[in-house]
């Protein structure tokens, strides 16, 4: 591959919406072309609540209310947290199984190790094997067959 082909890539690469290319030539030459991902600035947003104390008496039970909520939102965040995810390498078309005939490579309640292969991704007609790089159980499939996936994208949700 020349540099005025090289070149093309990038300025294709700057146009599209892809984060990534990877180009092997007949010669076996591999280039690889990624975006530097731009910095996302984000401002807290506050809202106003109204005092806790007051005067009447009724207002007792929006407050007690109000002391709960915060209890719930932790017990929902501890449960997240203790699922590891399995992430989209790349750009690309996600497929669950190697083709339309065959079952998919895992569906939920299935065991994973480091090595298994969870997935196809399809970068401008190469099919990639995605392994889970993590051990435990499938819980959740976060895509669906055919999908496009960007990089960095949550594919699986594993224990």
């Amino acid at each position: 591959m020349n540099f005025k082909e090289i070149k093309e890539l990038i300025e294709i690469l700057d146009q599209s919406s892809l984060t990534e290319i990877n180009i092997e030539d007949n010669k076996g030459s591999v280039v690889n072309l990624k975006k530097q991902k731009e910095t996302e600035i984000i401002t807290p947003q506050y809202t106003q609540q109204a005092p806790l104390a007051s005067a009447a008496p009724t207002m007792s039970t929006p407050n007690q209310s109000v002391s709960e909520a915060p209890v719930e939102e932790n017990k929902s965040h501890d449960d997240e947290s203790s699922y590891q995810t399995i992430n989209a390498p790349m750009v690309g078309t996600f497929y669950k199984s190697p083709s339309p005939e065959e079952d998919a490579y895992v569906q939920v309640g299935d065991k994973v190790t480091n090595e298994s292969t969870v997935c196809i991704l399809e970068a401008m007609k190469l099919f990639n094997e995605i392994q889970a790089e993590v051990s435990g159980e499938i819980v959740e499939i976060l895509v669906e067959d055919g999908q496009m996936v960007e990089y960095g994208q949550p594919l699986f949700k594993v224990k």
